[in-house]
Order: structure tokens, then C-alpha cells, then sequence
């Protein structure tokens, strides 16, 4: 006796099942991929061999945006990031871990930039505003009576 004889087969539905065996993928995909992979390599490879760009703030960010959109390219088309995948937890937790680095890294780099400042405030542009605050040795009550506060004769 089988289970279908038991529960009575398609009345509960067990028929019609929907394997997501994954990502059904074409060749052409596979070399829209390629060949815009290779686009977005060579773009930015020639604007820096070219010196193309002059500033460079305006190429650090020419760079960046072509590097983004190939990291795009590269989770559509090769490893077949979609809304669709998974029900949409691969999209997602993708999302979680894109958002997390750049937290992480923007507080990195938050803690370094401002640690100067923060921890040391003493030194570089600070010592300027710190000597002008502070009288002159040689005008301090300690500096008069000598060193250890004794009068020196």
C-alpha cells in the first residue's frame, strides 16, 4: 500500500509540485555577462591609461560607478541574483551584507579620520591655539620660585 493509495493522491494536492530546481540560465546570458564584464573593464582601464580625466576626485568616482555596475552585472548574470531566487532571500541577505560592510567601513574610517583630533588634540593644528592659551613659563608662580616650588637664592 502506497502513501498515494492511503491519502487519496491529487485530492491533497501532492501532485502538482514546484521544484525551484534554481536559476535556469542560457548561454546567451552567459555571454551578455561576458561581454559586458569586458566593457566595464576596458571603459575604466582606458580612461586611466589615457589620463582622460584630469581630477582626481571626478575619476575616483568615474571608477567607483563603473565598478559598481560590473559587480551588478556580475550578480545578475553569472551568479543569477534575482527577486525571484530563493523566494528572495539571496537578494536580501545580499542586501543585509552590502549595508553592514558599508556601515562598518564608513565607521572605520570615521574613527581614523576623526582619531587625531579626538585622541591627541595637543598636537599638529592644535598646539598653535593650546600655546596661545596657556601663560608663558616663565611667568608662572612655579617658574619664579624655581623647580619644586622652593625659592632659589
Amino acid at each position: 500500500m502506497s502513501a498515494q493509495d492511503v491519502h487519496g493522491g491529487a485530492a491533497h494536492g501532492h501532485d502538482d509540485h514546484h521544484h525551484d530546481d534554481g536559476p535556469h540560465s542560457t548561454v546567451s546570458a552567459y555571454i551578455i555577462g561576458f561581454f559586458l564584464s569586458v566593457v566595464l573593464t576596458a571603459i575604466p582601464f582606458w580612461l586611466v591609461m589615457a589620463k582622460v580625466i584630469d581630477d582626481r576626485g571626478t575619476a575616483v568616482l568615474a571608477l567607483g560607478s563603473f565598478a559598481v555596475v560590473q559587480i551588478l552585472v556580475h550578480m545578475v548574470c553569472f551568479l543569477h541574483m534575482n527577486g525571484k531566487a530563493e523566494g528572495g532571500w539571496t537578494l536580501l541577505s545580499t542586501i543585509f551584507s552590502i549595508v553592514f560592510v558599508a556601515v562598518t567601513i564608513a565607521g572605520t574610517l570615521w574613527v581614523m579620520l576623526h582619531m587625531n583630533t579626538l585622541m591627541m588634540p595637543g598636537h599638529g593644528e592644535h598646539a598653535a591655539a593650546a600655546a596661545e592659551r596657556t601663560p608663558a613659563a616663565a611667568e608662572t608662580p612655579a617658574a619664579r620660585q624655581g623647580y619644586g616650588g622652593a625659592a632659589t637664592n
